[in-house]
């Protein structure tokens, strides 16, 4: 990709080199593309806070927690101990004022709906929805909610519900999770077969000009068997 942009950037390691050398395949679980080069660069450059873990250390060690400022450091799991990176060294506290979201909660449409990852899925699911060992655990879309909120609604965990927002409709199978706050309901938006971003607001928050896809009014139906 570097070099169809006019970059001659040049990672082969040594034992890719070899391979290469020689007419054999150089890709290897050793070494796939001198990403062993690729990541000693990052490291250079991360140097505040991965300059101890060497390409080897990690193949060694699996894993070392960071920040790790010298191959002898165990690894931090604090980021900041004594002091941040600020002129001086203190963390700046800016009061806000809270901005009223763009669609509150309402007779016709009583629930906030909000969207977000799940442990298995990245983002879209475009590529942990291809591991069958991913599948398993988390095979279909969900709508988490507080028990009490599914109790009112005649709702069991497993039963197909109807979430509907202004914008849009979808339906998956309930998931009891008293995490969620009552009165709130959260869909992940890694299934295109009941794609939360359907019900989502687009408008814009007035400084940061973000969608609000965090945060919407909805209601929850329970869809009738057969």
């Amino acid at each position: 990709m570097a070099q169809r942009l006019g970059l001659d950037w040049r990672y082969e390691s040594e034992s890719w080199s070899r391979a290469s050398a020689k007419g054999e395949s150089p890709i290897s679980s050793e070494n796939h593309h001198g990403v062993a080069v690729v990541y000693d660069e990052m490291r250079q450059a991360m140097h505040g806070a991965i300059a101890g873990i060497t390409w080897d250390r990690l193949q060694r060690d699996s894993s070392v927690t960071y920040p790790c400022l010298s191959e002898d450091d165990p690894g931090q799991p604090i980021v900041f101990v004594d002091d941040v990176p600020t002129p001086n060294g203190r963390v700046q506290l800016v009061p806000a004022d809270i901005i009223s979201a763009d669609e509150r909660p309402d007779a016709d449409f009583p629930l906030v709906l909000i969207t977000g990852r799940q442990l298995e899925h990245w983002h879209t699911g475009a590529m942990t929805r291809r591991s069958s060992v991913l599948h398993a655990l988390e095979p279909g879309p969900t709508v988490s909610m507080h028990g009490d909120d599914m109790q009112r609604l005649g709702l069991a965990p497993g039963a197909t519900a109807r979430v509907q927002s202004r914008r849009g409709v979808v339906e998956l199978a309930v998931r009891r999770d008293d995490g969620t706050p009552v009165g709130g309901v959260f869909i992940p938006f890694a299934y295109r077969e009941a794609a939360a971003n359907l019900l989502t607001n687009a408008a814009l928050d007035p400084f940061g000009k973000i969608p609000e896809f965090k945060y919407c009014a909805v209601r929850v139906e329970a869809v009738a068997a057969g």
